[in-house]
């Protein structure tokens, strides 16, 4: 159902509280002009750095998390029995949190945004789809829970049949089913927060479920093993829906004050929540996490520890691409409103735009990482039951996973471009069909020959033919990016990571403590990529550090001035 012009109030602008009146004219006006209640600039870059730092804050809780784990129970047996029950709690948030609940909720509640902000609606449409749509995800999240829980030996036969100690893993996977229906409705929360422009709630979710795991693995640990860990797990999941119940019930009783004009998406046949959309969108993403699944049958089968080396690296390798990922969790209610709206001029100028910036920020983590991967482990993991060998061994696979981080970021972008007019699309789960068979195939492979290196490898390869497969089908049918512009200013911050990272590499042996050797490193990393990224202006790196070096030198200019 195409767009038409109708007399609508405009979503509230969040950043103050306040309803912003739209112009009229529908979607030819919101074609020629911004529309008056799009958020500004300034508000996408609070948001953004918003979201990051929550993000940076749960990710480093993440490696409490982590190194607690590594302390109390090493990298063994034990912890590639709870690694593979914590597949479970992976895979769903893969689905209900990162990808499925957003790319089908938030469009959707946009649509109903809009619909409610007409002022006459009965019942309300914001009501209306959390009646629809609520409960009967609720029993669907339930019945997977408790079915997850009954068949926990199959699964764990299935997913990683050489473990030495199955039993275990049973019985973590049993605590960490739970969390297919915590974790589904914190999704929930998170999309239609989101959707309202409201990101802190969302954003803290990571740091609620990370401090349970720890505080959990701390308290009872010495007396339940690693099962404390799956415990964690599960009260973790719960804790993530506490944190964003009573901000989403007080935006969902916000109403507009007065009414104007915007056109209205109906999405397909006025059914947002389609079962076609559903089930493309949650299979899609089932799809991309099966390269979890996929490296860690290969790697049940390697000696005691190659599960948790591959789970430490990818953890770590995968924190700059958790980063960048904020832009266009940012944007994403921002592109699917400007394709609601016809503009789709507006939708690929900022598609764009988060791309080549997302792209930047990856790759310059990346560089760190792969000129650092020793020194990061070490400093991280290196104590108590983690050895100087798994050290060697994670920092290895570290580095092999880095190749992959580019290839991750842009699903995570494009995608977004595929699902933001709330269409059912299958193209996405078909590129990401073909990228998991070449996963199969090249560990089928190289597993035999370099173990858990291989395991990275295959990992790194399927994700990156994803990406290009994506790129290449981008256009009308979804967001029209100009795939040819893209690429060729993809090339620029290549260039300067490839430069960043040789340097990094000659900087890191010149110390042997690990912390200046780190220290010395990321800085020159950052250096020579700022540096070459201003040169080769990537993703306008000009525009965007011109005015932070004005604002420095007069700030300089004004104390030397004062001192006179």
């Amino acid at each position: 159902m195409r767009p038409g012009p109708a007399r609508t109030a405009g979503p509230a602008d969040h950043t103050t509280g306040e309803d912003v009146p739209l112009p009229a004219g529908g979607a030819h006006a919101a074609a020629a002009a911004p529309r008056a209640d799009a958020p500004s600039g300034r508000f996408l870059a609070k948001a953004t750095l918003l979201s990051a730092a929550l993000s940076m804050a749960g990710a480093m809780l993440g490696l409490v998390r982590d190194q607690a784990l590594a302390h109390l129970f090493g990298a063994g047996a034990a912890t590639d029995a709870f690694l593979v029950a914590w597949t479970v709690p992976e895979l769903a948030a893969t689905l209900l949190i990162e990808d499925g609940m957003a790319f089908v909720l938030v469009p959707a509640f946009s649509t109903a945004l809009a619909r409610r902000a007409l002022g006459n609606r009965t019942p309300d449409p914001v009501h209306a789809l959390i009646a629809a749509s609520l409960p009967r995800l609720c029993l669907a999240f339930a019945a997977t829970a408790a079915a997850t829980m009954a068949g926990a030996p199959l699964l764990v036969s299935a997913l990683a049949p050489g473990l030495p100690d199955p039993s275990l893993a049973v019985s973590c996977t049993r605590l960490t089913a739970t969390c297919v229906l915590s974790i589904g409705l914190a999704g929930y929360c998170s999309a239609a927060l989101r959707a309202h422009r409201s990101y802190l709630a969302p954003g803290a979710i990571n740091i609620a479920y990370n401090t349970a795991i720890i505080a959990t693995m701390v308290v009872l640990g010495e007396h339940w093993g690693v099962r404390s860990a799956a415990l964690g797990v599960a009260l973790g999941g719960c804790l993530m829906v506490a944190v964003q119940a009573p901000a989403l019930v007080r935006r969902i009783a916000l109403r507009p004050r007065r009414p104007v004009s915007v056109s209205v998406y109906d999405g397909e046949q006025g059914r947002p929540l389609a079962p076609g959309l559903v089930c493309a969108v949650l299979l899609f993403a089932l799809c991309r996490q099966s390269q979890v699944l996929i490296e860690r049958y290969f790697a049940s089968g390697l000696p005691a520890g190659a599960i948790s080396h591959l789970n430490y690296a990818q953890k770590v390798a995968q924190l700059p691409m958790s980063l960048s990922m904020m832009v266009c969790v940012v944007t994403f209610p921002v592109v699917a409103q400007a394709v609601a709206e016809g503009d789709t001029r507006r939708a690929r100028d900022r598609v764009e735009r988060d791309v080549l910036l997302m792209s930047c920020l990856v790759l310059l983590g990346a560089a760190v990482v792969v000129a650092c991967a020793p020194q990061i482990v070490q400093l991280l993991f290196q104590r108590g039951a983690f050895t100087a060998r798994d050290t060697a061994a994670t920092a290895a696979v570290m580095r092999v996973y880095a190749a992959g981080l580019l290839g991750q970021t842009l699903v995570g972008a494009l995608v977004r471009s595929y699902f933001a007019a709330g269409r059912t699309t299958w193209f996405p789960l078909g590129a990401m069909g073909v990228g998991a068979l070449t996963t199969v195939v090249v560990d089928a492979w190289a597993v035999r020959y370099w173990g858990a290196l291989g395991i990275a490898a295959a990992n790194a390869t399927g994700i990156t033919l994803v990406a290009l497969l994506l790129l290449r089908r981008l256009g009308p049918a979804s967001v029209p990016v100009r795939v040819r512009r893209v690429v060729v200013q993809l090339v620029r911050p290549v260039c300067a990571a490839v430069c960043a990272t040789a340097a990094g590499l000659l900087c890191a042996g010149l110390f042997t403590s690990p912390a200046a050797s780190f220290a010395v490193c990321c800085t020159c990393v950052t250096a020579v990529f700022l540096l070459l990224a201003w040169l080769l202006d990537a993703a306008g790196a000009r525009s965007l550090l011109l005015p932070v070096l004005q604002f420095v030198r007069h700030s300089v200019t004004r104390k030397l001035g004062h001192g006179r």
